[in-house]
């Protein structure tokens, strides 16, 4: 075997092995789905019941490797040193008070508003299973951070599916009191 082979079967081995995927495996074609024409996720949820997830301790499954992390952390999505793509996250970010009606200059200024904006970023509003924030996490599509939910029903998984399908009505922001009613008794339902 040559030198050249011999590096060609390293490099694709390699590749392979990041993310704990086959690049060759993705589909041929992605359909974008139609626009929402504007809605935005629910602010109220996210910090209540989605947030949380990124600072939580979770279980990674990477290439058979088994070991845990935060979504937050330094080396995954962390806004300073995190190398996690365009998912970037404050680690932390305190609860911000929601007033009706919000000051919303006030609350788009804080952290855990920039972890809900990257967070809305990396959804396809109204889709869960074509939202990159939770087809990575499933592995559905390669995230170099392996396989954090091990199915749909995973309760974090089902959450975040929950938040992306109910958007706020059309003509309403994040901060919609709308989002109040995805709640039951104060739990997040999911």
């Amino acid at each position: 075997m040559t030198k050249k082979r011999l590096a060609a079967i390293s490099a694709a081995a390699l590749l392979a092995s990041c993310g704990g995927g086959n690049p060759l495996s993705n589909p041929d074609s992605i359909s974008n789905p139609g626009s929402t024409t504007g809605q935005k996720l629910s602010f109220i949820y996210f910090q209540q019941c989605i947030n949380e997830i990124y600072d939580t301790s979770l279980q990674v499954n990477q290439g058979g490797v088994i070991s845990t992390n935060t979504c937050s952390s330094g080396g995954c999505h962390d806004t300073g040193t995190g190398t996690g793509g365009a998912l970037r996250l404050i680690r932390g970010a305190a609860q911000v008070p929601v007033a009706d009606p919000p000051d919303a200059d006030a609350i788009r200024a804080t952290d855990m508003y920039k972890n809900f904006y990257s967070s809305q970023g990396a959804t396809v509003i109204g889709s869960p299973a074509q939202s990159r924030l939770l087809a990575k996490p499933l592995l559905t599509v390669l995230h170099g951070g392996g396989q954090i939910f091990t199915n749909a029903q995973d309760t974090n998984a089902a959450r975040i599916a929950y938040w992306i399908s109910r958007p706020m009505p059309q003509g309403q922001d994040e901060f919609s009191v709308a989002g109040n009613s995805m709640f039951t008794a104060g739990v997040c339902n999911q």
